[in-house]
């Protein structure tokens, strides 16, 4: 079957360029790989000249999306992707030699239009002793095989089905800009509609964190916007039936939430700081849910 790679890019050439020379080594090569670049100036194009100079062994197809909107880039990768399955890597992570051959074979193995995998979060060596104790950087995993939950639905390792993804309207909603969440707003609807989506242990990819993100008030505005994401969902009745009682439970519960999370950060804070950090991301990510009732999407990347 045809396969398809998809990437999104901002001023990341170096990334960029790593993360295409370890898809030039996989042992399962994609028949394309699409780069649209949300940079105006066409940043990356260097980039994709230098690997078709060095003879890239797929095609390599490059478009520059101007407005600065991470679901309208990814809707264009979308438009370009000519493949019957099309996997997403973000542009500053790196893939493993065997990592589209694991995907394509859990695609298989579990009859799924959509197989999510890891994304293990490497830490620069300056990064703090409590970033490190804390581990705020990793993501939830799931048994082999599993059905992934909804509200654990993300971008950044999978493979889904062309033809799923291009029955969805957009498929990425536009509204989000620059904040976070199409992602997994696009892989709820898939899955409400049908759609298998499985978790894979075997196909991992690894991300260089960033220096910029070694700090508290990153990890609670990140916090903060996952949050609102999820009370938008749940108020939106994507992972269950919505309803005045529903939400006023989940207002109820948000305000505990964060009465309790508040007076536990305070007592941890002697045992370390990466435990009063953890209640403290707590305290935000309910914040989130809260402003969901009236706050439009928090514009993470500006």
């Amino acid at each position: 079957m045809k396969l398809s790679v998809c990437i999104a890019t901002y001023r990341r050439n170096e990334r960029l360029a790593e993360v295409l020379e370890d898809l030039r080594r996989q042992t399962f090569l994609p028949d394309q790989i699409v780069v649209v670049d949300n940079d105006a100036v066409g940043g990356a194009r260097t980039v994709i000249e230098a690997m078709r100079a060095g003879g890239a062994p797929f095609q390599l197809d490059y478009a520059v999306q101007p407005e600065r909107n991470i679901a309208r880039t990814r809707n264009r990768t979308v438009e370009l992707a000519q493949g019957e399955w099309l996997a997403f890597v973000d542009d500053d992570e790196r893939a493993p030699a065997d990592w589209l051959k694991r995907l394509m074979q859990a695609a298989e193995k579990y009859q799924a239009q959509g197989v999510l995998a890891p994304v293990e979060p490497r830490l620069p060596e300056e990064a703090p002793q409590w970033i490190r104790r804390g581990r705020f950087y990793d993501f939830p995993h799931q048994p082999e095989g599993a059905v992934v939950p909804l509200n654990c639905m993300r971008f950044g390792n999978l493979v889904l089905r062309g033809d799923w993804l291009r029955a969805e309207p957009g498929p990425f909603d536009e509204r989000y800009a620059l904040g976070t969440g199409e992602d997994g707003d696009l892989l709820v609807r898939l899955a409400n509609k049908g759609a298998r989506i499985v978790w894979t242990e075997t196909a991992p990819v690894f991300e260089p964190i960033e220096p910029s993100r070694m700090s508290l008030k990153w990890l609670l505005r990140r916090a903060y916007s996952g949050g609102q994401e999820f009370g938008r969902q749940t108020l939106r009745g994507r992972y269950a039936p919505a309803g005045w009682l529903r939400s006023a439970v989940f207002l109820v519960r948000v305000a505990v939430q964060i009465a309790a999370a508040v007076g536990l950060a305070v007592i941890c804070l002697p045992a370390g700081r990466h435990r009063a950090a953890r209640w403290l991301i707590t305290v935000w990510a309910n914040m989130g849910k809260l402003a969901a009732f009236w706050s439009p999407p928090l514009q993470t990347y500006t």
